[in-house]
């Protein structure tokens, strides 16, 4: 599968689970896999095997076409889109809080998937633990300040600041700011 498809696929189940109103842990019960495997493949950060993703579209009690249906698998990339505000979808990445992450765009360029974010980290609010993405981030800082942890280096980033890093190298960012950051994030995936 290519990558725009994994994307959608991660973000169907993640949607399909809320739907129905089940918890991560439930889903991965229901699947007969660990809770940390689900939220790894609803954030993008593993990709379930065939008979993984089967057991998953299963517990969340889906037809496989049902699932499938409305997944872009043709590679047709249209020559200019236009994403109103209105249409960016909100979505959890990880369950910290203070964490507003809304989703403004996700499609391929030339065989590589680009997924766009508006990411929003509440005045106080930081990353217990470190992460990794399976993608080269960029951040461009709208407001506010973060502290960037990647590898064992920091960096503090303010408005107008950008950041472009590997995101397979460990992170974890917060904000010890007085007022909410707000930043872009454009994650490539390759």
């Amino acid at each position: 599968m290519e990558d725009h498809i994994l994307l959608q696929v991660s973000q169907k189940i993640r949607e399909e689970r809320k739907r129905i109103g089940v918890t991560v842990q439930e889903l991965a019960d229901a699947a007969g896999v660990s809770k940390g495997l689900i939220s790894q493949i609803e954030n993008n950060r593993t990709i379930p095997s065939l008979p993984v993703l089967f057991k998953i579209i299963k517990a969340l009690k889906l037809d496989l076409n049902d699932f499938f249906n409305g997944i872009d698998q043709m590679n047709i990339e249209p020559k200019v889109i236009v994403k109103r505000e209105s249409q960016y979808k909100s979505f959890e990445k990880e369950p910290e809080e203070g964490f507003t992450y809304r989703r403004v765009l996700t499609t391929n360029i030339k065989d590589q998937a680009v997924d766009i974010v508006l990411l929003e980290v509440k005045a106080g609010a930081g990353r217990t633990q470190t992460v990794k993405t399976d993608a080269h981030e960029y951040k461009y800082f709208l407001k506010g300040s973060i502290e960037y942890t990647i590898g064992k280096k920091k960096y503090t980033l303010y408005a107008g600041d950008s950041l472009f890093f590997d995101g397979r190298i460990g992170h974890k960012l917060s904000n010890h700011g007085q007022e909410d950051a707000l930043m872009l994030v454009y994650y490539f995936f390759s």
